[in-house]
């Protein structure tokens, strides 16, 4: 169930960024994206987008995942 609403999350952050998700991948402790994106918007901008606004909407709808995680955030991994 959090997979899916990740993923369901994840999906409306990229649209309004108008970010396409070509492929995903989610594992036990991250996810790897492959997107296509317009030229004018920076990988690390979209990255930290993300990361930031995922972390604080499934916190804010789980908030028993900060007792078990801490102050760590769900990673996005760049890589090229």
């Amino acid at each position: 169930m959090l997979k899916r609403e990740i993923g369901m999350r994840l999906r409306e952050l990229c649209r309004r960024k108008e970010v396409k998700i070509i492929e995903a991948e989610p594992c036990p402790d991250h996810i790897h994206m492959y997107v296509s994106m317009s030229p004018k918007l920076s990988i690390s901008s979209i990255v930290e987008y993300l990361k930031g606004k995922s972390t604080l909407i499934i916190f804010e709808r789980h908030a028993n995942l900060k007792y078990k995680y801490g102050n760590r955030v769900f990673g996005v991994e760049d890589t090229m």
